[in-house]
């Protein structure tokens, strides 16, 4: 057992009188920390003057360069929960948001190095793969056990520990300018020394929420709370083995639902100041285009509470039905805004859509856990999160080349953006075709019993084939 053994999952397991209210601020703990992912751009143009101090020279980095560290940590997010999502399902929370601490404070010093060095590559490794792991393996390391405690709730439950993520950058951002002002010389940029501060105070407030976090004890139940009598057809009473959800049609379904839903989204997110200016030239200022980037990240992490609580009592499927339905109506409005110069019309549609961006991130471990079971929803949620590395690819691309496209052919760039956004209306219709398709998983793929569920395990851990194959 060792020195570590307060990390073993039997460890972790409340007694008689743990309020299950605890498990929401452990998570917060560990996702508003790792949210800092997406204020990451704030040291983007400070490493392009680390030599130069006040101007870039030959010898500095170039924006092109940085802007791969943090699409090189998005990409390891999305593997690390697919590759350790069992890993972090059978460990328990309290092992992952150990590893997730170390991870994400060691890829802050690490690159640290990086910059005192001026050795880009180790920036790539610390921030990008080693925070990149950090970053996947914390973001699943509570899901399941907010499920299992809030069995009456699990939308609300998933949706608190996820609006983290999407706030995290509220604190990260000011907090970062701040350091680097502070840590600042007329002969030094502070980036490293900010680096350094953010590991060891990410570490400290991860390893707060590892040490609040509990699993709730076989068969318990919240107090007055009685599983439905009568089986709901979308919502199981059965688990299915993480490896089986892969052979199933659902999974691909819903991979398909998060990543177009995602796409649609997440290209917006990244342009939105530039869009918002080009659409309407003289009118929006690049002051108000940041007030507005503010405000859709408050909505993005406002809809992750919103939408996932409200998907309790709606249903999940029907939720992604309002997102597909709604948002499509709502990419085809954008270019009317533009042509009537409705500035607030503009502002309303986007607002909405991202918070539907965010809501299908918090929506989506509910509607897994409805599927396939509170057994291994965690790691099943981290195999989904590969969707999300795609649609990182996929939306940027789309709005970035499309825009560009039209320009070089002549198209005014107040209307540069209409045929991308009639594209990702089409992408929120396949969105709702795929979430019509979503049914019930067949009961063959059900586990049947525990010792089927160990034997199962001791399989997959014995050779490489899936378990169940």
């Amino acid at each position: 057992m060792g020195a570590l053994s307060f990390l073993d999952r039997s460890h972790t397991i409340a007694k008689p009188g743990f309020s299950r209210w605890m498990v929401p601020p452990a998570a917060l703990c560990v996702h508003l920390c790792i949210g800092q992912a997406y204020a990451f751009s704030v040291f983007n143009l400070p490493m392009t003057k680390l030599l130069g101090i006040n101007q870039s020279t030959p010898d500095d980095w170039k924006l092109t360069e940085l802007g791969w560290i943090f699409s090189i940590a998005i990409f390891f997010l999305g593997v690390s929960s697919a590759v350790f999502g069992r890993w972090v399902e059978e460990g328990g929370p309290r092992r992952a948001m150990f590893t997730a601490a170390l991870c994400w404070s060691g890829g802050f010093l690490i690159s640290a190095i990086g910059v005192y060095a001026h050795m880009l590559w180790l920036i790539y490794l610390g921030y990008g793969v080693l925070g990149g792991c950090g970053l996947g393996i914390g973001y699943i390391s509570p899901v399941s056990t907010l499920i299992k405690w809030f069995p009456d709730r699990p939308g609300m439950a998933t949706g608190m520990a996820i609006m983290g993520f999407g706030g995290g950058a509220f604190i990260a951002s000011p907090l970062s300018v701040w350091l680097m002002s502070t840590y600042s010389t007329p002969t030094h940029i502070g980036v490293a020394e900010t680096f350094i501060t953010l590991g060891i105070v990410y570490f400290f407030f991860m390893m707060v929420g590892a040490m609040i976090v509990r699993v709730p004890a076989p068969g318990w139940k919240p107090q007055g709370y009685t599983p439905p009598a009568v089986p709901q057809k979308l919502i199981t009473q059965h688990d299915v083995f993480v490896y089986d959800a892969l052979k199933t049609p659902q999974f691909w379904l819903i991979w398909w639902v998060l990543c177009l839903n995602v796409t649609a989204g997440i290209g917006v997110l990244g342009q939105a100041s530039a869009m918002s200016q080009e659409m309407f030239p003289g009118r929006v200022t690049a002051v108000a285009a940041a007030g507005f980037v503010g405000l859709m990240s408050l909505f993005n992490m406002g809809g992750r509470f919103f939408w996932a609580s409200t998907s309790d009592f709606i249903g999940r499927k029907n939720t992604y039905f309002v997102f597909f339905a709604l948002g499509t109506v709502l990419y085809c409005l954008v270019p009317h805004t533009g042509s009537i110069g409705s500035v607030a019309a503009f502002v309303i549609c986007f607002l909405i859509i991202i918070s539907m961006y965010g809501g299908g991130f918090a929506t989506v471990p509910a509607y897994l856990k409805d599927m396939f079971g509170t057994r291994y929803v965690g790691a099943i949620h981290g195999l989904l999160l590969t969707a999300w590395s795609m649609a990182g690819i996929f939306g940027p691309v789309l709005v970035n080349y499309i825009r560009e496209y039209n320009i070089t052919h002549g198209v005014p760039k107040a209307q540069a953006y209409n045929t991308t956004m009639y594209i990702m209306a089409a992408l929120l219709v396949a969105g709702f075709v795929c979430n019509y398709f979503v049914k019930a998983v067949h009961h063959r793929f059900h586990m049947k019993t525990e010792q089927e569920g160990e034997h199962l395990r001791a399989r997959a851990a014995m050779t490489s084939e899936p378990a169940g194959a």
